[in-house]
């Protein structure tokens, strides 16, 4: 890109906002994102700032500052940090009145430049200093001092630990200084709504980096402004927003509440201060101010929650802090209760693990009137039809509803709910139930799903008599209710294990949902439920299973629950006598494979060749879930089968080569068939394999490379597959290295990236001689050097444990005749790239990869150290010179004492998590 004259770019501006053509905005912002990536934004946005021409030059300028001190810091040379730093300056003065969006930017440019430049010395004491005693300033001047502390943790500032250590240091030195500042504005705007609202975000943003000195902020008097604004009903939506935001990240940061004592005593009588503000906008129907009193006394639980646990109802353990949270649940919104649903998981999670019976009986109740809550939320509208969309906001309510039940009802029990439900089934058999109770009973049935299988089933009687009253459910009844109902009946399916005499009539009210549109797919899902649990009682029914699969497409199914009725099936399959197997699987899979066949005798010319997938992904859920037990030496009763369905396909593989939807579903088709029965498929290795290449060469979908690993893992350690395996390798790696030595090959492929590796993994661990004999392995390591840096979790996962797994072939004496042979080749390997995977593994863990990666790291390095320690020393500390001493902007990154430190704490550990926590610290240097 050539430098463009201003006028150029404010031209590309005004097209981006105000073309009436699509295509020219499109074509005005690839060239203004070229122009923000180059050299000359940095000079074109000061012009563009300086000539102030109007809110759309003036934004894109100082978004583009902003952007280039965040990503390209690196481009300035360090004589012109000063110039830049007085430029911003004076540009956010001279715009302060211009947009408020723009003052905001000017000020995260400002704010990320304070951060990077490390000759920039006590920031916040030179702004305050500055601009304090000019009130026309103090809007810009509070909005740097809001977003200064919110930037100091940016993932976009890769500043390192040691400049962030001493920036937060830096201040909270001064963070007194910006307190007393924030209360004399308070004191002289008055009542200036805009500017409570300026200054509650910028006290909340210094809470939050956790600077402020809780024994000062204990006695301010901005903290008693702040609990008047929320106690006043007059109070406008915004303030009251910022207030309570505020509020909250005081909470937070003083979660440790012992060490801010304080502090913690001044919020917490503050905050139940609410309660009569709460029922006031209650009363108002204002649902915003509902919705942020909610948020604190939330906050306020949580923040007091060990104190709570460990001493309740003493001191600030008071209890009162959950009957707010109750009040809350009281709310007819759902919204309101929901936000408190972490506070009550996270107690019932603390409760749990101390385990301690009396403990449990203070809060019992509390848990009881939550639930009871719950219900009352779930319950439906009297003239609500039909059932409740699981999709929409109240059925992903539901949802949590019934993870967050999962997670406490070990605390009351859960025969409270299934005593509620029994009772609403006897009022509905002497035929006295209203219509209203008719929806109770719905919410505690959607409550009761969520914990039958905790529930302790053996001679328990409200249970099977719950059971034995839902398969009597008359059809008039709602039909959210007869849906939930099923739901609930599939969920019982241990009850129904233990108590075999009510399959039958349990299968014949499923049938009966099954028949029906609307509760089908519900219906299929609990017949699945009972196959599974009651697989040896179900054999008896299994040949009403296959007619039901028979004719799976005469039902109204999800394609979801068709498959789950697919696979309850399979799974009783498994369960009948060897003898029966082969001919009952080839009775279910006859369906499928009839219409395979059907849609590859249809002419292509005729029009688009019709989808398989829908049977294609029918025969996979068989071949994965029948898995009967053969004893060795016996033939595997589906091996026959399998081999008579390979034909099709393989010729359905080979019609829809190009589609790599349908390709993959056909190699996942064939993973699960070699799976069902492993050696026994031996005599379709050879064919399955020519083909995999063959169409591999063509059309490299990632899903043979995928398959191919299944291969290698079943036949790996047969001496007479070793060698057609490698050749396979060797074909598939051809195309797989040229697709990943394009330009971003690695980033734009990183699912060949997995399942390559998972392959050259199931080498290693099948037969690791006959890959690190072979020539394929040098380009196989380069390949894995070079996507260590791959910032995809799958991908980096199978590269890291390919190269983990390679080495530890060279460690692991496992008493096999090989082992020495192994080890050599293991050296030669290491002799040759060792070096370079330790240099590219720090390099990579420092400024490629997300911190969770770092343990596979650390377990790579570990392994090379196991292998041969001395020469390891040699490459760590080659690779520690390396890297940089100092950022860009002159702050030292990492000292030469912390190089020779993290150098020992790996050299010298001892376990693998010793290396893993050193890492762990060494990279935040970096970031």
């Amino acid at each position: 890109m050539e430098k463009p004259t201003v006028a150029l770019v404010y031209q590309a501006v005004q097209a981006l906002y105000h073309d009436p053509d699509p295509a020219g905005k499109e074509r005005a912002s690839v060239w203004l994102g070229e122009l923000q990536r180059s050299m000359y934004a940095w000079e074109l946005a000061d012009q563009l700032l300086q000539l102030k021409q109007d809110v759309e030059s003036c934004y894109f300028a100082a978004q583009t500052m902003k952007m280039k001190i965040q990503m390209s810091f690196f481009e300035l040379p360090p004589e012109t940090h000063i110039a830049l730093r007085d430029s911003l300056l004076s540009h956010i003065q001279s715009l302060k009145d211009l947009s408020p969006i723009i003052v905001t930017q000017l000020a995260l440019a400002i704010a990320d430049l304070a951060l990077q430049m490390a000759s920039w010395k006590g920031c916040v004491h030179t702004l305050i200093e500055k601009y304090s005693n000019d009130v026309s300033s103090m809007t810009f001047l509070i909005e740097i001092l809001t977003v200064l502390p919110e930037e100091v943790h940016s993932r976009s500032l890769r500043i390192g630990a040691n400049r962030r250590t001493e920036i937060i240091e830096d201040l909270a030195y001064y963070s007194s200084t910006v307190v007393t500042l924030l209360m004399t504005c308070v004191e002289k705007s008055g009542s200036n709504e805009k500017m409570l609202i300026k200054v509650f975000r910028c006290l909340g943003s210094w809470f939050n980096l956790g600077v402020l000195d809780s024994n000062f902020m204990a006695n301010n008097q901005l903290l008693m402004v702040l609990f008047q604004v929320l106690q006043r009903d007059e109070t406008s939506t915004n303030l009251h927003e910022a207030a309570s935001d505020c509020v909250c990240s005081a909470l937070y940061a003083i979660e440790n509440v012992d060490t801010h004592m304080p502090l913690a005593q001044q919020l917490f009588q503050g905050v139940l201060t609410l309660e009569t503000a709460y029922h006031m906008a209650v009363a108002r129907e204002d649902l915003d101010k509902v919705l942020n009193y909610c948020r604190i006394f939330t906050e306020l639980c949580e923040t007091f929650l060990e104190t709570t646990v460990r001493s309740p109802g003493q001191g600030m353990g008071d209890l009162r802090t959950l009957e707010l949270l109750l009040i809350c649940a009281g709310h007819p919104q759902y919204e309101v209760v929901e936000i408190s649903f972490n506070f009550w998981y996270r107690l019932g999670e603390n409760l749990y693990k101390t385990n301690d019976p009396a403990l449990h009986g203070i809060f019992r109740p509390y848990i009881q009137r939550l639930l009871h809550g719950l219900a009352r939320h779930c319950q439906l509208d009297p003239d609500h039809e039909g059932i409740p969309e699981d999709t929409d906001d109240f059925g992903e309510f539901r949802m949590r509803v019934s993870d967050l039940v999962k997670d406490v009802i070990f605390l009351v029990g859960s025969m409270e709910c299934f005593s509620q439900v029994a009772t609403f089934f006897w009022k509905l058999q002497v035929q006295m139930i209203p219509v209203s109770v008719l929806f109770n009973v719905y919410s505690y049935l959607l409550i009761c799903i969520s914990f039958p299988q905790g529930v302790c089933v053996e001679n328990n009687p409200t249970l099977t008599e719950v059971l034995e009253q839902v398969v009597l459910l008359p059809e008039t009844v709602h039909i959210a209710v007869r849906y939930t109902s099923i739901e609930l009946v599939g969920e019982m399916s241990e009850v129904v294990d233990r108590n075999p005499r009510f399959l039958d009539p349990v299968l014949n009210y499923l049938m009966k949902g099954l028949r029906e549109k609307t509760l089908a797919s519900v219906a299929a899902k609990a017949i699945h439920n009972i196959c599974s649990v009651c697989r040896d009682h179900m054999a008896q029914h299994f040949q009403g299973l296959l007619d039901i699969a028979r004719a799976l497409d005469s039902f109204a199914l999800t394609t979801e629950a068709a498959v789950g009725l697919l696979k309850g099936t399979a799974l009783v399959l498994a369960r009948l006598p060897l003898e029966k197997i082969a001919e009952c699987l080839s009775d279910l899979c006859a369906v499928q494979v009839m219409a395979l066949k059907k849609l590859l005798s249809q002419d292509p010319r005729n029009g688009k060749a019709a989808d398989p997938t829908v049977w294609l992904d029918r025969l996979a859920v068989i071949f994965r879930h029948t898995n009967p037990i053969v004893e060795n030496g016996q033939t595997h009763p589906c091996q026959k089968v399998i081999q008579e369905i390979w034909p099709v396909l393989s010729e359905t593989l080979n019609t829809h080569q190009a589609d790599n939807r349908i390709v993959e579903r056909c190699c996942r088709c064939l993973r699960f068939a070699v799976r069902c029965v492993g050696k026994g498929s031996a005599s379709l290795l050879q064919p399955l394999v020519t083909q995999m290449v063959s169409v591999y060469q063509v059309y490299p979908h990632s899903c043979f490379l995928y398959l191919g690993s299944i291969l290698v893992d079943e036949y790996g350690m047969e001496e007479g597959c070793r060698q057609g395996l490698l050749d396979m390798l060797q074909a598939l790696c051809m195309p797989t290295f040229q697709l990943l030595e394009q330009t971003n090959g690695l980033r734009n492929h990183p699912d060949t990236v997995d399942d390559l590796f998972r392959l050259a993994t199931r080498f290693v661990q099948r037969s690791p001689i006959t890959l690190l004999s072979s020539g394929i392995i040098v380009h196989i390591i380069q390949c894995a050097i070079a996507a260590t840096t791959l910032d995809h979790r799958d991908a980096n996962c199978s590269v890291m444990k390919f190269v983990r797994d390679l080495i530890h072939t060279g460690v692991s004496n496992d008493h096999e005749d090989d082992f020495e042979l192994r080890k050599q080749l293991i050296g030669q390997a290491m002799g040759q790239h060792g070096q370079q995977l330790v240099t590219q593994l720090m390099h990579t863990c420092c400024f490629c990869l997300p911190p969770y990666t770092l343990p596979d790291v650390a377990e790579v390095l570990w392994e090379i150290m196991v292998f041969d320690r001395p020469t390891f020393c040699r490459w760590l500390e080659n690779a520690l010179k390396g890297l940089p001493k100092e950022t860009s902007g002159g702050a030292v990154t990492v000292t030469h004492k912390q190089l020779t430190d993290f150098h020992k704490q790996v050299t010298s550990a001892e376990e693998c998590k010793q290396v893993c926590w050193a890492i762990r610290e060494f990279t935040r240097l970096f970031r």
